[in-house]
């Protein structure tokens, strides 16, 4: 499959290299243009490439980006067909974002994004901490493997996004429509909590939308307190007890 990644922070470099991996063609942009790519490039086997090639002749587009960047691709995305698929990957967090109009209201991320870059998209990768992609993926049927949520409208569009999951190490599991995806927002017990499939579908049914983002607040909180004190394993103990 050609992608393009647009993103190039930990969650688009991982991707990536795994995709690349897992044989498929992969094309890598950021914002400040394909020489500030080299490492990269070199290091997961991505072709670096401007914002506007990463879009061109590709079956699907992952976007990898803060909530604020979203805005500027309308007119990148127009010229895309329609047949691309677009995943969004990214989450909200007002405190680095800003607060942002609807969101703040109860529109779900990934609708937010799909109005504002003018198509729809399919939510993946966003309920996963970077070092559990890049280190905590195995082969499909192992014990124990960790799961994570994918939700979007179009079926199709769906199932290529989560055969893609699939293939950086991860079980997907079909978390339902956009409408339904603030499930696995920031402050729900599916987000960044390495639960196995079957944990991770009644966690997905035990989000609560009202208090998921007092939750998101609390844990932003605790974790800028023990800043470069906890580990892997105690911030995915954070999230676990912090969203019970």
């Amino acid at each position: 499959m050609k992608i393009g990644i647009i993103g190039a922070g930990n969650i688009g470099a991982t991707l990536a290299r795994k995709l690349v991996d897992a044989g498929h063609d992969v094309k890598i942009a950021n914002s400040k243009g394909p020489d500030t790519l080299a490492d990269i490039a070199k290091d997961t086997g991505a072709q670096a490439v401007t914002k506007e090639d990463a879009v061109k002749n590709v079956d699907t587009v992952i976007l990898s980006i803060p909530f604020l960047s979203y805005q500027t691709l309308t007119s990148l995305l127009s010229g895309v067909p329609s047949d691309v698929i677009v995943i969004d990957t990214s989450n909200y967090y007002p405190f680095r974002d800003g607060v942002l109009d609807g969101l703040d209201n109860g529109t779900p991320e990934s609708v937010w994004v799909g109005e504002h870059i003018g198509r729809p998209v399919v939510k993946a990768w966003n309920a996963v901490l970077a070092a559990t992609l890049a280190e905590r993926g195995k082969p499909k049927g192992t014990e124990g493997r960790i799961a994570l949520p994918v939700a979007g409208d179009d079926d199709r569009a769906k199932a290529v996004a989560m055969e893609l999951v699939e293939a950086t190490g991860f079980d997907a599991l079909d978390a339902g429509s956009l409408a339904d995806s603030w499930r696995q927002q920031p402050g729900t017990p599916a987000y960044c909590t390495e639960l196995a499939i079957d944990e991770l579908k009644p966690a997905l049914l035990a989000a609560d939308r009202q208090r998921a983002p007092v939750n998101r607040e609390t844990l932003i909180k605790g974790f800028m307190e023990n800043y470069g004190k906890l580990s892997h394993d105690d911030t995915v103990a954070m999230n676990r007890a912090g969203t019970a």
